[in-house]
């Protein structure tokens, strides 16, 4: 039975790898937001942010690349289910990309309260 489970957990890992690198290949929000999500962890490091500060930089990182892949996953179903063109396919993907908006825009402000002092004290070391 372990065997079983252990053969599961794989196979779930590859089918997630698999999700995941077609979105990276298909999907040039994602790829902008993944670079970004790496730059800001660069940033975090050369900082020095708190432990607590980077513990919310990274859940908002998580939030703003899971409501993108979330976004992705419904316009692929509007795509499936939508033999002609309904009045709400596009009405239902805009929400949905009205939602990565509002993550990507907290997590910007979120974001610019955490940093903007280590950047002034950096600005203040030169000037």
């Amino acid at each position: 039975m372990k065997g079983v489970k252990n053969n599961k957990f794989k196979a779930s890992f590859k089918c997630a790898t698999r999700g995941l690198q077609y979105v990276i290949r298909n999907e040039r929000n994602f790829r902008i937001e993944l670079v970004v999500a790496i730059f800001i962890v660069f940033l975090s490091i050369i900082f020095g942010i708190k432990i607590w500060e980077f513990i919310i930089v990274v859940f908002l990182i998580t939030g703003v690349l899971v409501t993108e892949l979330m976004n992705t996953v419904v316009e692929r179903v509007v795509d499936i289910l939508e033999p002609r063109v309904h009045p709400f396919a596009r009405l239902i993907k805009d929400i949905t990309a009205g939602v990565v908006l509002i993550s990507a825009l907290v997590s910007f402000l979120v974001g610019l309260l955490i940093f903007l002092p280590y950047i002034f004290n950096l600005l203040n070391f030169y000037f």
